[in-house]
């Protein structure tokens, strides 16, 4: 639901059948994988690895507009590894996550500047807060 404030940017449409074992396409056929359950040594790749590579993306294009909301230019080599752990606990299945943040070059408390303003502005970082017990380093 559109609010007077709000403006629809991009749909991402996919059908999945199977679950874990099954596979996903999306409506315009750019992407087209076999999912797998984690640790199962079959083909495929599974949603933790999913999230994390979605996550990762939408942090580095956060980084560029904090950088920029603070003139600094992110360095050409900047990466992020991302972690997610699928945890089984008491509570049930969670997840747990760490992004570690390589902004070489860049002061290390401009650098964390950085890293903050992303996680205030990131979609994902956004929708996960208080839901996934997250860590931020940087490395």
């Amino acid at each position: 639901m559109e609010t007077n404030n709000e403006k629809v940017l991009y749909t991402a449409f996919t059908k999945t059948t199977g679950g874990r074992t099954g596979t996903s396409k999306s409506s315009d056929g750019e992407l087209d994988i076999i999912l797998s359950s984690p640790g199962s040594n079959r083909p495929g790749t599974n949603p933790e690895q999913l999230f994390a590579t979605g996550w990762s993306a939408c942090f580095i294009g956060a980084m560029g507009k904090a950088a920029s909301s603070l003139d600094i230019k992110l360095p050409a080599d900047h990466y992020v590894d991302t972690e997610i752990d699928l945890v089984s606990s008491d509570n049930g299945y969670e997840l747990k996550a760490r992004l570690n943040i390589s902004l070489p070059g860049i002061d290390r408390e401009v650098a964390q500047k950085v890293i903050e303003g992303a996680s205030l502005t990131c979609p994902y970082s956004k929708a996960i807060k208080g839901n996934v017990k997250t860590e931020y380093n940087l490395i």
